[in-house]
């Protein structure tokens, strides 16, 4: 295992009052594979310049202007994170939505699956018996 070490002790992060966060949960249950690039661009700043409620009201000119986006483009990746049910908007406002809780369709599919004695013993049995047929 890796032992963490500060790379630039002069630059450690502090976290000011005005801090904005990221849920872990974004990564670990698969949030960010759903998301493309631009819709990541435009998560990350709305999560950056929300409220402790995850409210914000940048204009559509500003957001544009901030990430580089065309109309088309907002109005693509906006419709992606509300169907992704990331974030709700009603112009002007944006809310940064709580992660739903891990879906088990969204779990490894080994967790998904119980392998018991009794199913590994039926899974045998069947294809012995479709063996001796052939």
């Amino acid at each position: 295992m890796t032992e963490k070490a500060i790379l630039d002790a002069k630059r450690i992060r502090r976290i000011p009052d005005s801090f904005s966060w990221i849920d872990h949960r974004f990564i670990r249950d698969g949030h960010v594979k759903r998301c493309d690039t631009g819709e990541l661009a435009l998560y990350f700043l709305l999560v950056t310049v929300g409220d402790d409620q995850g409210m914000s009201y940048y204009s559509d000119r500003h957001i544009q202007e901030l990430l580089h986006f065309k109309p088309e483009q907002l109005k693509r990746n906006r419709a992606g994170l509300i169907a992704h049910q990331l974030i709700a908007y009603r112009r002007p406002l944006y809310q940064v939505l709580s992660l739903h809780p891990k879906t088990p369709a969204a779990q490894a599919p080994e967790a998904a699956v119980k392998t018991t004695p009794e199913s590994v013993q039926a899974y045998l049995a069947h294809w012995r018996e479709q063996l001796k047929h052939d």
